[in-house]
């Protein structure tokens, strides 16, 4: 059942005068909850009003339609062409696949081999990388692959600042590294106070029980694919509010 999780008091961070932001986390291949989570947000925004969509990357993997989750959010961008697409790092490692297939087969055991099912490509274990990657490209086809192609890194709005796992701490958030943008976790998580970012960072990529609101960082990543919780949180003015599946 869908519900509304508040995150508690707000903190100083403001969005933009007069835009609701919604940032929504790791969906890997759970079609099924984006689309009760974007019902759910269809909701609110006729309770509060239109907002900009952000998406916090790993749409692929794991679970079982990454081909849906693909198609809706492509049909997304057509729509609501002001919502932004942030890359994941599953979504790095899938287009690290197509252009390096033997070099980037790891891919294959931390999900791919979900994402080439929900393609109708079956049998990975009895068949050469490179087979596959060639067998991928085409069931991309040119939409698809277009859109994982043309993913940003990060996103800045008011004092939020938006990525799919974090920032290294200490580094100004316009000379961050793509690597870290995608794959930062503890050195992050436990950055000291004059060592953070001077935005508050919104982000998934490390998978928690209910989404987090640290302050100076927001976590909602809630493991979709393996809890059926699929989590975003609203901001608007001062305020935070998280909406779950």
């Amino acid at each position: 059942m869908l519900k509304n999780l508040f995150a508690g008091k707000p903190a100083g961070a403001r969005a933009p005068e007069g835009v609701r932001l919604c940032a929504v986390g790791d969906i890997h291949g759970c079609a099924d909850l984006l689309d009760r989570l974007m019902a759910e947000i269809a909701a609110d925004e006729r309770r509060a009003g239109p907002a900009r969509l952000i998406f916090l990357g790993d749409y692929v993997d794991r679970g079982p339609d990454s081909r849906g989750v693909v198609e809706r959010l492509v049909a997304l961008s057509r729509a609501r062409p002001d919502s932004v697409f942030l890359k994941g790092n599953h979504e790095a490692a899938l287009l690290d696949f197509l252009e390096a297939p033997e070099e980037c087969s790891g891919w294959l055991d931390w999900g791919g081999e979900a994402t080439l099912e929900s393609y109708g490509i079956r049998g990975a274990a009895s068949q050469a990388p490179s087979k596959l990657a060639a067998a991928l490209r085409r069931a991309l086809h040119g939409a698809h692959l277009d859109f994982l192609r043309s993913l940003k890194v990060s996103a800045a709005f008011g004092d939020y600042f938006f990525v799919h796992a974090g920032v290294k701490p200490g580094v100004a958030l316009d000379a961050q590294d793509e690597t870290d943008l995608l794959w930062i976790r503890g050195a992050f998580h436990r950055a000291a106070p004059a060592d953070r970012p001077d935005k508050v960072v919104v982000h998934g990529h490390q998978p928690v029980k209910q989404p987090l609101d640290a302050g100076w960082r927001i976590d909602i990543d809630t493991g979709a694919c393996f809890t059926g919780k699929l989590t975003a949180v609203a901001l608007e003015g001062d305020t935070r509010r998280f909406l779950s599946t």
